[in-house]
């Protein structure tokens, strides 16, 4: 699977991306979406290297962007603003005049204030902007606090009892048209359940709306799907089937209302690895470490979340050690994994952490005046 030869041309720490597993899994999700004829905008803030980019616009998916700098980097990669959709809490001007300059398909619109903005800058430019409403689910999708994002407590969102208020405000702003609805609970889920729950709040809400004589031509159930950072060879591409089972079977659509999705990690997470060398093997007084040259200015990920990432030494077949494996930088949160199997570990063996094509490389930081790490594809390496 790695071309272990070449990586010892290259300066590490890099990351890799494995180019036939992400055609395959783009061929999967078009493949599973096209069945229900469901729209599929894939979440850059997953991923926004150039090359992906381009490959996932190749496959004929649109973009969901949280910033001005994502709609940009979308635009340069040839998305068609038509496919486009902006998303987030905290829209500055110029970016909603990015987005309205550029024509996106939607702001999904997160507050009463924010609606009162794109409205505002909409009518300087005599436009009218397409907006839909993000709804708070108030859904606890049982992930990690800080990718959870469907509670009240959550900074995400319009709360569902506040959204007779918002729609009473929309009816006043003129250069505003609504579309639909979005929702978003969380990242990382592999459980089902909450996605059934969001597909049966969604139908409630509906039929509330119903009544106000309310009809959406758009509900748009953003990301969250996972992937099995465990045993990825086993999993490399995520049940697509299934998923999007779970919606045509528990969500009832409306005649010719479109059916949107934001897939981020899902698509991008598996075909990526950071590859990186061991600068030294460390024996402590009660354990060893393996000090990479990787850290978490690459992968922030294991510091931040005390996420888990498949850790596997791509020199070696010697029979196992137990191993802390860490990285070079000033801090002690800087470790990726303790007290893991490794296959018997030395200086200069290649170091593959997997799993990491999504929140990896988009993440890196310079902290400690680090390098930005390099990207490197299967298929130009």
């Amino acid at each position: 699977m790695f071309p272990i030869e070449k990586f010892k041309n290259l300066q590490t720490p890099f990351y890799y991306y494995d180019t036939t597993v992400l055609k395959k899994t783009l061929q999967t999700v078009t493949a599973e979406a096209g069945k229900y004829d469901y729209h599929i905008h894939y979440a850059v803030k997953a991923n926004a290297n150039h090359r992906v980019l381009s490959l996932i616009r190749e496959a004929g998916l649109g973009a969901d962007c949280v910033s001005g700098g994502e709609i940009q980097a979308a635009l340069d990669a040839g998305f068609l603003s038509s496919k486009i959709v902006f998303a987030g809490v905290g829209k500055a001007d110029w970016e909603i005049n990015l987005g309205l300059d550029n024509d996106i398909f939607c702001f999904n619109a997160e507050s009463i204030p924010e609606l009162e903005v794109i409205n505002e800058l909409a009518a300087q430019k005599n436009k009218v902007a397409r907006v839909a409403l993000r709804i708070n689910p108030e859904i606890d999708a049982h992930t990690h606090h800080y990718i959870t994002t469907g509670t009240q407590e959550n900074k995400f969102g319009i709360n569902l009892d506040q959204l007779d208020k918002v729609l009473d405000k929309l009816a006043n702003l003129l250069s505003l048209k609504l579309i639909g609805l979005h929702f978003h609970i969380g990242s990382q889920l592999t459980d089902m359940n909450p996605f059934i729950k969001l597909c049966e709040r969604v139908n409630e809400l509906q039929k509330q709306l119903d009544k106000r004589g309310v009809s959406l031509e758009n509900i748009n159930f953003g990301g969250g799907f996972g992937i099995d950072y465990e045993q990825p060879d086993d999993r490399l591409i995520p049940d697509f089937k299934k998923y999007f089972e779970i919606f045509h079977t528990h969500f009832s659509a409306r005649s010719g209302q479109q059916i949107h999705f934001e897939p981020g990690r899902s698509v991008v997470g598996q075909c990526g690895s950071l590859i990186t060398k061991v600068l030294y093997v460390k024996e402590g007084s009660f354990k060893k470490f393996v000090v990479l040259d990787a850290g978490f200015t690459e992968l922030i990920r294991p510091a931040l979340y005390d996420a888990h990432h498949k850790i596997e030494n791509l020199s070696s077949e010697e029979s196992t050690a137990i191993y802390d494996v860490v990285g070079p930088i000033c801090e002690s949160s800087d470790c990726f994994a303790k007290a893991i199997e490794l296959n018997k570990t030395q200086r200069g063996d290649i170091i593959a952490l997997r799993s990491a094509g999504a929140y990896g490389e988009i993440m890196a930081s310079q902290y400690n005046c680090r390098k930005l790490p390099e990207a490197y594809f299967s298929d130009s390496i």
